[in-house]
């Protein structure tokens, strides 16, 4: 995973060290290898991306984001519809049930999908495989695209905290740490990002500057959690599932084209850069979406606002909605 990064971060592309160690231990893993990352790899790479994204709420961008409150109402309301669109179009290109499709397609969490999915009646693995198979496309698409079009670093804004401590970044670290398991031990859903948020952006947001984040740690949370997402799939992800796999990835270009002209939409209305609010309102994982608008610059604390709303919205809303809609 480590070598993949670096040369993706030698050819210069987006988001190396998360794109390179994903693709290549997915790869590895298809084909038959028997390699797999350890869970803690997973939290450690959340932990560090979560602290490193609450760096971004001064007390100036958490006035400006609450000021923005509508346009986060309006993605979370967005995904809901988004998941029942793909997910009734899955289920018609798979000939999955409906239930099944629409808990594959909801851009919630993986594992909590696959959990809510499974007890109205849902096949998990496919639920699971096509949760993963989405953030796999979705991390693939979408900073490729927003890079070949040229757009980098159109939001100026920057860290609270522009200078290292080595006492001050050891305790940051221990608070969102503390956090994290805090949020881990309550069962909360992607507790080790909502975790380290949860603190950081208090800190940050009160003027507490410990310590800004080295970009070698940076880069080794996308590291962790790029081998993370790609030992999930199986030796067998392909064989027998060509007609899944492919339904799979025609509903997820269809989420993206139609998150595209949403959040391109939402932006015109509001008087916001277009990319920042597409990329806020892409179907891809909380992580690997903030960690793209880090990488390239595109309002870093707006699109992690967007992110964390429909994950909560999402996971509040998706049992009492699919029940209501099921009747």
């Amino acid at each position: 995973g480590a070598l993949a990064g670096y040369a993706c971060a030698m050819l210069r592309t987006p988001i190396p060290w998360m794109l390179g160690p994903l693709f290549s231990i997915a790869f590895l893993r298809v084909a038959g290898a028997r390699i797999e990352a350890p869970p803690p790899a997973r939290y450690a790479g959340q932990w560090i991306i979560g602290t490193s994204l609450g760096l971004y709420f001064t007390s100036a961008v958490m006035r400006e984001v609450a000021g923005l409150w509508y346009l986060l109402a309006a993605g979370a309301a967005f995904a809901i519809v988004l998941g029942y669109v793909s997910g009734i179009a899955l289920a018609r290109l798979a000939g999955l049930d409906r239930t099944t499709g629409i808990f594959a397609s909801v851009p919630g969490g993986a594992a909590e999908m696959a959990t809510l999915g499974e007890r109205f009646g849902g096949r998990v693995d496919r639920i699971a495989a096509a949760q993963s198979l989405r953030i796999l496309i979705v991390v693939a698409v979408v900073p490729g695209a927003i890079t070949a079009l040229g757009i980098h670093g159109a939001d100026p804004y920057v860290p609270g905290a522009t200078a290292f401590d080595v006492g001050g970044f050891a305790v940051l670290m221990g608070a969102t740490l503390a956090g994290s398991l805090v949020f881990q031990t309550f069962a909360v859903p992607n507790a080790f990002v909502l975790g380290s948020l949860a603190l950081a952006i208090p800190l940050t947001a009160l003027d507490v500057y410990l310590s800004s984040m080295p970009q070698v740690v940076s880069n080794a949370g996308q590291l962790l959690l790029g081998c993370a997402l790609g030992s999930r799939f199986q030796p067998d992800f392909l064989r027998g599932a060509h007609r899944f796999v492919g339904a799979v990835t025609m509903t997820v270009l269809l989420s993206i084209a139609l998150s595209t002209v949403f959040g391109a939409g939402l932006a015109w209305i509001a008087g916001q850069n277009p990319a920042t609010l597409v990329l806020g309102n892409a179907p891809g994982g909380i992580a690997e979406m903030c960690i793209t608008a880090k990488v390239l610059q595109l309002g870093v604390p707006l699109v992690t606002a967007f992110h964390v709303t429909r994950v909560v919205v999402l996971l509040l809303a998706t049992p009492a909605v699919f029940e209501r809609a099921r009747r």
